[in-house]
């Protein structure tokens, strides 16, 4: 019954979705028709925007996958800005900054692994922890007057940067923006077709029946979380190194959450997870777009609630709906 019930709502949660993108690309066409500068800007920024959420919710999923709730994203992408940004500073080198911080989102990842699956420590107080680590470090160490050596710069792919509309926005981008699209499709392959996704899920559904089965499940999830900070650090090395060139205090600015709502949104998948990353880098597009083209005679503290608003509507209408992993948030002890 239960079975039924649930495939019953999945047949018509995609329905809903195929009308939505439906509707929302006949939008997107009709705007291009009447203005399609404007309207290739706004796909552009709206994918930039994407980017760290996408990343920060490919980090959620594969811990979440594993059975780890990890609220900790927005401090590991915080860490990575930082120390991507001050590496950057000290060799002049982009490419090492963009390491620096992959390594400091995945250290990250090993200070909250050894804290929730070696310690057995609550999950939701691990990920507090980092979070608070990650404010205070960055708040109490960076020197201020330094400036980056630049920031990675976008790319256009001959011949398909010239096509109308797909091509300015999707062939005409910067390096991680375009690793993100790339991985995205990645991570959904060796979840769903791979031995390492039967086993994450496994370990995230059931950690007692993997580990009759030979599946050490606290390895698993210790890994995942290790590979989750990996695109924590990647997420942040985008916004200190690729998005604006510098690095502000709390730059992250609540990323991480929005990250955990997308994650939801889009039902612990890559590609849903991208597909409402997208939805919301439009909004944050959008509201951007009209504060500047001054549309609406409104405060802009209205319009930049937008993204946030959203957020708060799109987790009261689906955290009920979408099943996340069976074993989430318990630690497992093995008999």
């Amino acid at each position: 019954m239960i079975t039924a019930s649930k495939a019953k709502t999945d047949s018509k949660d995609r329905i809903f979705f195929f009308l939505s993108g439906i509707l929302l690309l006949s939008i997107i066409l009709y705007s291009y028709w009447i203005s399609p500068l404007v309207t290739v800007a706004i796909l552009t920024s709206s994918l930039r925007q994407s980017t760290p959420l996408a990343l920060g919710a490919l980090c959620g999923l594969i811990c979440e996958r594993s059975g780890v709730m990890n609220i900790g994203i927005e401090g590991q992408m915080l860490l990575a800005a930082f120390f991507g940004f001050l590496v950057n500073v000290w060799t002049g080198s982009l490419l090492l900054g963009v390491i620096s911080g992959i390594a400091a989102g995945m250290l990250a990842g090993i200070i909250f692994a050894l804290m929730t699956v070696s310690m057995k420590m609550d999950q939701i107080i691990c990920g507090t922890i980092v979070n608070l680590l990650a404010a205070g470090l960055t708040g109490y160490f960076y020197p201020t007057g330094i400036n980056a050596t630049g920031k990675l710069k976008a790319y256009s792919f001959p011949f398909l940067s010239e096509l109308p509309l797909v091509g300015p926005v999707l062939f005409r981008v910067s390096p991680i923006v375009f690793s993100t699209i790339i991985l995205v499709f990645l991570v959904h392959f060796l979840l769903f077709f791979t031995q390492w996704g039967l086993r994450t899920r496994a370990v995230g559904e059931y950690p007692r029946a993997a580990d009759t089965m030979g599946i050490n499940a606290n390895i698993v999830r210790f890994y995942n979380i290790i590979i989750g900070g990996f695109f924590a650090g990647l997420a942040g090395a985008f916004l200190s190194l690729e998005a604006v060139g510098v690095f502000e205090r709390g730059m992250t600015n609540g990323r991480g959450f929005i990250a955990l709502a997308v994650m939801i949104f889009g039902k612990w998948t890559p590609i849903g997870a991208w597909g409402a990353a997208l939805l919301f880098g439009l909004a944050l597009a959008v509201q951007t777009q009209l504060q500047f083209d001054q549309v609406l005679s409104i405060p802009h503290q209205f319009t930049g609630m937008l993204p946030y608003l959203i957020t708060i509507i799109v987790l009261a209408i689906f955290i009920k709906r979408n099943r996340p992993p069976g074993s989430l948030g318990v630690p497992y002890e093995k008999k």
